[in-house]
């Protein structure tokens, strides 16, 4: 009667959602859905800051994501982007004016100032801002940049069996800036006393050369390969590719011809779990959208006027190729929002655990979690 129930609740979800399941899809493991606070509690507070982790560890997340980049002198920082014009207030600096200069990213010529121009000391100066402006940004400079080092301690102290989910930021890029990552990443890791497969570690990167190079190292930790796209053709829900979004930049680099979308082929998906345990997809490779038309006539064309359509196979696909599936990025405002989740984040949430994800990235830890716990109680009664 239980798994009946249960299936009746999954079937109620996708049906809300745009798809049909006669009953849950199970996790690869049997286990609950990973609930990754993505860049911290970066709905709350800026993102990558020690405040942010340590405001998601407080929210209960199962993981805290830090991007790695590094400094001049070699730090490991969390930051998403090696432009610190993104996603700090260095702009407001006039002692930095005259280190502002363009500088080709992964093939994209940006405007701005970049991490390994500073050294840590000089970064340490400048406060993270929110990069979405429909979030708070009354604390825009009070907090400063975290480096991986902080991330680590701040999990260390919680007492908790909380995973770090470090992500390789722009490998390519910082090899060419001299500033490699992975041996330095490994190090801290092996500090922290985490080096084994079923240490809470996970570490993730749309290069596939960095996953490789990383167990080329003996590295045992569990290695994820993140898939892009550049958007979605909203006439037809189907993915579309442009650079630098539509394939891995060592890819680009090698004059490789295959995209992203090669990587969720059986035979993609069987070359991963040569060098990977599991996946990390943008999430409308699972679940795309579609709907071209201002529906709610606010004068813009975003995801509130969109549905989502029927789910892929892409979990079940993976899960039989035995990698996880760990979708990205999971947020709360309502213009993110396909129409038919109603405004209400939690059937989004609940819709991909039924589909049997392993685990989600989210701006929204506390969001995520609620949303897992109502849906566990509802499938188990």
């Amino acid at each position: 009667m239980k798994k009946a129930v249960g299936g009746a609740v999954a079937a109620a979800v996708l049906a809300a959602c745009g798809g049909t399941l006669l009953a849950p899809l199970p996790t690869l493991d049997g286990k609950p859905t990973l609930v990754v606070a993505h860049r911290g509690a970066s709905g709350y507070l800026p993102e990558e800051t020690v405040e942010a982790y340590a405001k998601a560890i407080d929210m209960g997340a199962d993981a805290i994501e830090p991007d790695v980049i590094s400094t001049k002198d070699g730090v490991l920082i969390a930051r998403h982007d090696p432009n610190l014009a993104f996603s700090t207030d260095v702009a407001q600096h006039p002692e930095f004016a005259g280190r502002k200069r363009k500088l080709s990213v992964d093939g994209e010529m940006q405007d701005g100032w970049f991490a390994s121009d500073f050294t840590l000391a000089e970064i340490k100066t400048l406060g993270g801002i929110s990069t979405d402006a429909e979030r708070p940004q009354q604390f825009n400079g009070q907090y400063k940049i975290a480096t991986i080092q902080e991330v680590i301690d701040l999990i260390k102290k919680s007492g908790r069996n909380i995973a770090i989910y470090p992500e390789t930021k722009n490998p390519t890029f910082h090899r060419q800036q001299g500033l490699p990552l992975e041996d330095k990443l490994l190090a801290m890791l092996t500090a922290a006393g985490w080096t084994e497969r079923e240490s809470p570690v996970f570490i993730q990167s749309f290069e596939p050369g960095s996953l490789k190079y990383m167990r080329s190292k003996g590295s045992r930790l569990k290695m994820v390969q993140l898939i892009d796209a550049d958007d979605v053709d909203l006439k037809t829900g189907a993915l579309t590719y442009a650079a630098p979004y539509d394939k891995p930049f060592d890819w680009a680099q090698a004059g490789d011809k295959r995209l992203f979308s090669d990587m969720v082929t059986p035979a993609g998906l069987a070359e991963i779990k040569t060098y990977a345990d599991g996946i990390g997809p943008w999430k409308r490779y699972i679940v795309s959208v579609k709907g071209a038309l201002d529906i709610n006539g606010d004068g813009k064309v975003n995801d509130a006027d969109t549905t989502t359509m029927e789910p892929t196979s892409l979990v079940a696909d993976a899960h039989k190729a035995g990698l996880f599936v760990h979708p990205y990025t999971f947020r709360n405002e309502k213009r993110r929002l396909a129409s038919n989740y109603k405004g209400d984040p939690a059937l989004e949430y609940k819709q991909f655990f039924a589909l049997g994800v392993d685990g989600l990235f989210t701006d929204f830890a506390d969001t995520a979690l609620a949303a897992r716990a109502e849906y566990l109680k509802e499938v188990k009664r």
